[in-house]
């Protein structure tokens, strides 16, 4: 193992890492490839690689997406709806738009409806902007098929990205009131808050307490949110956080960590509430995990 080997490794994990979680939606599972990338890198002769940083790329993104395929199984297994794993990010995540929205708990889910390779594809493609030829290496298909491919993807997500971007003192503004609202257990303030056809996601693994699907319109979720702080006499705090980039809440009962929320904004108001109770998922929120594009 060469000092040159570990610097080139290091100065590019934090994009290694991105490139993983996007593609898997899991951060243990990210870990776990990086692992197995370093273990590849180690092996291979530096004076060999002309481009070190995509060769990394391309090793990540051929485990991820090997990774991606076996999920498939365990998700399918899974007991309720499946989020992503919720990250504490940064703030120059949040202040980088375009990342902000690539790793955004939305976007993720959209992201889910892909099939393996179309997935890689228009992550490579779309978010980190490599080119046809790099990503043909990395998917193991020729440049032709890449570039319908990621077409496809393309109009896929558009068809479900979030109809527009809300201004932050708007964004403000939306979560203050939607936080007092659930610390007060107040309907009417939810009401006021939340889309028509707003949409809660819960995320409890089998492990807690969570929908086993969606509920939507916003009659529905604010009895289902009512009727659930409606069972227990635990204080609920609602703290202001960054949750992949995007403004979410860390959401305690008398002081101890219930559960992540994610929030989308469409039209000025709340239209999807991602909450994730599963405890295998809330591992990572003692410190803030840097993510990057470059």
């Amino acid at each position: 193992m060469s000092d040159h080997a570990t610097e080139t490794f290091v100065a590019h994990r934090n994009l290694l890492f991105t490139v993983a979680y996007e593609m898997l939606g899991s951060a243990a599972d990210a870990e776990d490839v990086l692992q197995e990338t370093w273990l590849r890198w180690v092996k291979v002769d530096s004076e060999d690689v002309r481009d070190e940083r995509a060769y990394l790329v391309r090793i990540t993104t051929r485990l991820a997406l090997n990774r991606l395929r076996t999920m498939k199984r365990r998700k399918e297994a899974y007991v309720g709806p499946w989020l992503p794993e919720p990250l504490l990010t940064t703030p120059d995540v949040a202040e980088d738009v375009e990342l902000a929205e690539s790793v955004s708990m939305a976007l993720m889910l959209v992201l889910e409806t892909l099939a393996p390779t179309e997935r890689a594809v228009f992550v490579l493609r779309e978010v980190f902007d490599l080119g046809y030829d790099e990503i043909a290496d990395a998917v193991g298909k020729t440049p032709a098929a890449v570039r319908q491919i990621a077409h496809r993807a393309r109009r896929h997500v558009d068809a479900r990205r979030p109809r527009e971007t809300v201004s932050a003192r708007e964004t403000r503004a939306v979560l203050d009131s939607f936080r007092r609202a659930l610390e007060g257990r107040d309907l009417q303030g939810l009401l006021d808050v939340l889309a028509p056809d707003v949409v809660v996601v819960g995320d409890g693994g089998g492990v807690k307490q969570a929908a086993l699907r969606p509920v939507s319109g916003a009659g529905k979720v604010v009895r289902f949110i009512l009727g659930g702080l409606g069972k227990t006499t635990q204080r609920i705090t609602v703290d202001p956080t960054t949750v992949n980039g995007n403004p979410g809440f860390v959401v305690r009962l008398d002081g101890e960590l219930d559960g992540v929320m994610a929030i989308r904004f469409d039209d000025g108001r709340i239209s999807g509430l991602y909450y994730v109770r599963n405890p295998a998922k809330l591992t990572r929120l003692a410190s803030e995990t840097p993510l990057t594009l470059r």
